[in-house]
This record gives structure tokens, sequence and C-alpha cells, in this order.
């Protein structure tokens, strides 16, 4: 891929040299993101501009149908809200370590980053266990899990429309027999005491979701916990305010492993601990 890369590259500011200043190409995207035949490309405020041009350019020497220009990711649902640059199908299907993730690429977020810990979870959980993801998305994190693991996995996401591609996946993957989705907010969801291992997918405000995972957790089970936290409080955090939490609703806490994902932001992390908790 990398060499594939250097090629493209070339390539790409040659054709566009044609059209933009050297100025400008000097300005054009060394790296994007692709997720199936849809291009996520980060775009200059100097290049706005020409930003259909530049996209037709992309796409056609990537072969990809649409290119989508890479904007903030924000709300509750973590939506991405891109803007179609180029084509007008922003539904793709992406295949990363033999799972297939259907989605709409402008809306709904599938972090390219997040690879390894993707991979990782094809291999963390035994066939008897019950998987619990409180904050499936699409099945970023419970997909490996079903498919490669033999789990069983119920997945909860709130978002309708991310949902219905989550329902989507699990036919795709051909995985319905081990894995269940609920279209509820995990705050309402019934379980107690029956989860060997819960997958906390989400960031800034998963501590407030803690005591729900402890409620969901059999004694003894692990949970995958994420969060964002700003490099000068770490590594104590984010396991502290977990142990915390964890203490006021009478558990303890053990930190087995952390990882560190990405960067968020500057200064800031996007984290996973792995930990076992157990009633006191």
């Amino acid at each position: 891929m990398t060499r594939r890369t250097q090629l493209i590259k070339p390539r790409i500011r040659e054709i566009l040299s044609n059209t933009l200043s050297p100025e400008l190409v000097s300005l054009l995207p060394k790296h994007w993101a692709q997720l199936g035949d849809v291009l996520i490309l980060p775009l200059r405020e100097e290049l706005l501009p020409y930003k259909k041009e530049i996209a037709k350019v992309y796409a056609e020497v990537l072969g990809v149908k649409t290119v989508l220009r890479k904007g903030r990711i924000g709300g509750e649902f973590r939506e991405t809200n891109y803007e179609i640059i180029y084509g007008s199908d922003p539904i793709t299907i992406h295949k990363e370590n033999g799972v297939l993730y259907k989605l709409d690429a402008s809306k709904v977020m599938f972090s390219p980053a997040n690879v390894k810990e993707r991979v990782r979870m094809a291999s963390i959980a035994k066939p008897n266990e019950l998987v619990v993801d409180m904050f499936a998305g699409i099945g970023h994190l419970s997909l490996p899990i079903a498919k490669h693991c033999k789990a069983k996995v119920i997945a909860i996401e709130k978002s309708p429309y991310t949902f219905r591609f989550l329902v989507e996946n699990i036919e795709l993957n051909k995985v319905q027999d081990r894995m269940a989705a609920y279209n509820i907010d995990n705050r309402e969801f019934k379980g107690e005491n029956i989860a060997d291992r819960i997958l906390m997918g989400y960031v800034v405000k998963t501590p407030k979701f803690i005591p729900k995972a402890l409620e969901i957790a059999k004694d003894g089970a692990i949970i995958h916990y994420h969060n964002t936290i700003p490099e000068k409080l770490m590594p104590e955090e984010p396991f502290r305010t977990f142990q915390e939490t964890a203490k006021e609703y009478n558990y303890g806490a053990e930190l087995l492993e952390s990882r560190i994902i990405k960067r968020y932001a500057p200064g800031v992390w996007h984290v996973v601990l792995d930990i076992r908790v157990f009633k006191k």
C-alpha cells in the first residue's frame, strides 16, 4: 500500500498542476482515508475553491465512486457530517480483517486509525463468553468478536440511523445466530450480572456509563473501557476515575492492560483500559 501511495501522489500532483498553481499543488493532501469505494479527503481552506476539481482527480486515480471532504466529528452519536464533493453515494462496504462493515461514510463514524483495536477484538474473547457492546455503532468492535471468536454478543446502539447498518452488518457477516442488536440507550438495557466481557467504545463522556457497565457485568468480568485523556493526567487516568466510581458501587477494579489507540487532539489521547471488576 505504501509503494502504491508513493506512485499515486506524483500522478495526482502532475494532473492537478494543469489547474492549480505550484503553491496550491504543494498543499494537496498527502494522506487520506479510503473506506470501501469511498474516499475521505482532508482539504485545507486554500484549496476549497477547487474542491470539486481536486476530488475528481483523486477519485479517478484511486478508483473510488465518491469523495467526501473531511470535517468535524461531533454530537451524541459521534456523527461525521462530511461533505460530498464528488459522486453522490456515500454508502459503502469496507472489508477489514475478514469483517464486512456497511456504512454511510458521510454520516457514520468509522475511524481507520482504530484498526489495531478492531483486530485485537478478533481474538480477545472465548466462544462460551457473553459479550455486551454498550456503544455498538455499526459493530466496529463487536463484529470481529462474533465472527472470529464465535462468542455470543449483545450489541446496543442508540442512534436509529446507525442501528440500521448494525443490523445489516450482522446479516452481511452471517452472525445472526450469535449476535443480537438493540436500538436503545444502553442505560435502558435490563440485563444484570450477565456479561463476561463488556465493550465501552465511547469517548469524552464514558465515565457516566460506568455504573451501568458494573450492573451488567458478572463478578470477574472484563471491561474494555475507552476514554480520551489529557496527556498531563496520564498514566493515573482514566483508571483512577474508573476505580473510584467502582468503589462507590461496592466493586473492586484491577487494571490488566492499558493501550493508546491514537491522538485525539493536541495533548489528548484516546486510550483503552482492560479492567477486571469484582464484587466486594
